[in-house]
């Protein structure tokens, strides 16, 4: 399904052993694991039909490598607002654990303590899409989940709240579009492994 518009092709970087865990990983730099790293090469035959007017990428070393993996590493701009969420306290723990401390905690509505809420990874979710629509063609984007998913919830005009309804795993590609015309900003496919 292709369109005639420009596409934003979103890659969650490859598994990391945080990843595989469930652990929150905002700042810390954990590289990617072999299964990581098998899945970042065989992207390059994913992505190998579409051509990139630009490629963005996370200063995350698992994100940057994911990016160059797969083949792109040398024409990447780093981009810090592609950051993961900010997990603050909760950098490195799993929800599981959060959950036994503070009952009915959920990211997205309420953020972490010294780190991000929904409304700070949707205001750089917003500086992204700024950036995304003064770029004629499509673009390749390296980063993580949380991210990512917030970035979806803006492009379609939903609260950042509203990436808790997306889900992404470890080396997928989404891609966002548009459907008549650039007024309609659609998710054109999701969470493909």
């Amino acid at each position: 399904m292709s369109s005639a518009f420009p596409e934003i092709y979103l890659v969650r970087h490859g598994e990391t052993e945080w990843s595989r865990s469930g652990r929150h990983t905002g700042h810390s730099d954990i590289p990617l694991t072999a299964v990581g790293e098998a899945a970042a090469r065989k992207l390059a035959e994913r992505l190998s039909g579409p051509s990139f007017s630009a490629i963005w990428s996370s200063p995350s070393a698992r994100a940057r490598k994911t990016c160059a993996l797969a083949g792109f590493g040398s024409g990447a701009v780093i981009r810090d607002d592609l950051a993961e969420w900010d997990y603050g306290a909760y950098e490195g723990i799993t929800t599981k654990e959060i959950l036994a401390k503070r009952p009915g905690w959920q990211l997205f509505r309420d953020g972490c303590p010294n780190g991000e809420t929904a409304a700070d990874v949707g205001a750089r979710a917003d500086a992204v899409i700024q950036a995304l629509r003064q770029v004629a063609g499509s673009i390749l984007i390296f980063s993580s989940s949380h991210f990512l998913r917030v970035l979806a919830a803006r492009w379609l005009g939903l609260p950042p709240e509203g990436g808790a309804h997306f889900v992404l795993d470890t080396a997928s590609i989404s891609v966002l579009g548009y459907e008549h015309d650039l007024t309609e900003p659609v998710v054109r496919r999701w969470n493909q492994r």
